[in-house]
């Protein structure tokens, strides 16, 4: 266990800028190693700052290279930019891909750009469980940009609407029948969308039917007082070509537009303030499973359990009441509607 010294060692290093006390920080977020909290809280007293980009998109889209691109333009106009990848788990090790050493190797040059990749563990396939308390971190560190890059699980994916303020999705020419059955809920949550690869044949017609696709589409990602959230918005469809650095002056500046419309019509609050909210949920969520796991991992327990439900003494959901009652909560079957 860390002593309070070193965590208030590691906070002042922090403070004063310290990437490679930014590192073990967020080992330390990651890990939900002790003194972890200490170090979150001391940072994230004040309002987020930072610019927050999400890439998303189909696997083979070009994320990285999209991500590498952005960064890298981003940090030669002078901003510090935080990037957090995030990797698939491996079933076997437990450790994410090596995508980001690829990557890194892009951006070291670039000083103004600190890169992170950390794998999924317990949270969905797209993002990790501790992807909100990293990137918080990494904005009260003071970065000015942080782009935060998805797996690519599929359609599915749209859990990034829930940690960013621009939400970006990649599609690229071969994609063509993904597009005509591509779910809803990712292409409302999308802000900007990408034809990336625009080199090979059939770029110009997925950007068709894209903007085809947006003329059909419900703004936004949920609904306030019966207004789509993003209304007044229409996302751009941008083509790029990112290994060959064609198209991003055009999509960092689609991003920009993006960015001047939230804060202009007041979404960047809002969406904010559902960020807070959402964050709150998943750590309830979080801690809620972790006493759920040190009721429930006994094995008399279990055998106990099967035996009293299979004998009819018990039931699943009598069991649950009695695993609450020992929290001091209450089973509220009847109240859902």
């Amino acid at each position: 266990m860390k002593e309070p010294a070193d965590l208030g060692r590691l906070v002042v290093a922090l403070r004063e800028g310290d990437r490679t006390a930014l590192a073990r920080a967020i080992s330390l977020v990651e890990n939900e190693s002790a003194g972890y909290r200490a170090v979150l809280e001391s940072l994230v007293r004040e309002p987020p700052t930072a610019a927050r980009v999400g890439i998303t998109g189909p696997p083979g889209a070009g994320k990285s290279t999209v991500v590498a691109r952005l960064a890298r333009r981003l940090g030669e106009q002078g901003h510090a930019v935080g990037v957090l990848a995030v990797d698939p788990t491996s079933p076997y090790t437990g450790g994410a891909l090596l995508g980001d050493r690829i990557r890194v190797a892009e951006l070291s040059p670039n000083s103004q750009v600190f890169m992170r990749s950390m794998a999924t563990r317990g949270g969905s396939y797209t993002l990790g469980a501790a992807s909100k308390d990293v990137l918080d971190l990494m904005d009260g560190f003071g970065f000015d940009w942080l782009l935060a890059e998805t797996v690519g699980a599929g359609q599915s994916d749209t859990d990034i609407a829930d940690l960013v303020d621009t939400v970006v999705l990649l599609m690229v020419p071969e994609s063509g029948d993904a597009v005509q059955t591509l779910k809803a809920g990712l292409l409302e949550a999308a802000d900007v969308l990408v034809v990336n690869k625009t080199d090979r044949a059939g770029a110009d017609l997925i950007a068709s039917d894209l903007r085809e696709m947006l003329e059909l589409r419900t703004p936004g990602v949920a609904r306030e007082q019966g207004e789509p959230v993003g209304a007044g918005w229409e996302p751009p469809v941008v083509q790029t070509n990112a290994r060959a650095d064609e198209g991003i002056d055009g999509l960092l500046e689609a991003i920009r537009r993006h960015r001047t419309h939230l804060e202009d019509s007041g979404e960047l609050a809002r969406r904010r303030g559902r960020r807070v909210v959402g964050h709150v949920r998943d750590l309830l969520a979080r801690e809620l499973g972790r006493r759920a796991e040190a009721l429930t991992s006994a094995s008399e327990w279990r055998e106990e359990t099967m035996e009293r439900i299979a004998s009819g003494a018990a039931t699943p959901w009598s069991v649950v009441e009695e695993l609450l009652g020992r929290l001091g909560l209450q089973a509220g079957w009847d109240e859902i509607s």
